[in-house]
């Protein structure tokens, strides 16, 4: 009873100390009206437990444009960058957001902004 008691506290711990996925730096190229999304990312990968497991992109009013999944842990590879292409952003919009997530939560709360203009 006391190592399940201990194992549950220890769980409870991480849970509560993972930091957020912090997304570092977004580059956003267009080639043909489709775009490719290359964001950089850092968080406190542990292993398989716990790992930055995926970013998405959005309008300026939260829906969805794209998502890429992040299938492993970057543990090693502080800071890391994926991309995600074929991205179609609708004529007009000028801005887009990207936000992470980890495996044991929700999406982040820090949004990262991304001008389409490029200024």
């Amino acid at each position: 009873m006391k190592y399940i008691l201990a194992c549950l506290i220890a769980l409870i711990s991480i849970a509560t100390s993972a930091s957020e996925v912090e997304v570092l730096d977004v580059t956003a190229t267009q080639s043909g009206g489709i775009w490719r999304f290359d964001v950089t990312l850092r968080h406190d990968d542990t292993g398989w437990d716990h790992y930055a497991d995926g970013w998405r992109v959005l309008s300026m009013d939260g829906a969805e444009l794209g998502t890429r999944v992040l299938v492993h842990p970057h543990v090693n590879e502080m800071p890391f960058t994926r991309s995600l292409g074929g991205v179609e952003i609708p004529e007009g919009m000028t801005r887009v957001l990207v936000v992470a997530k980890d495996n044991l939560g929700d999406w982040g709360t820090q949004n990262y902004e991304v001008n389409l203009l490029g200024e």
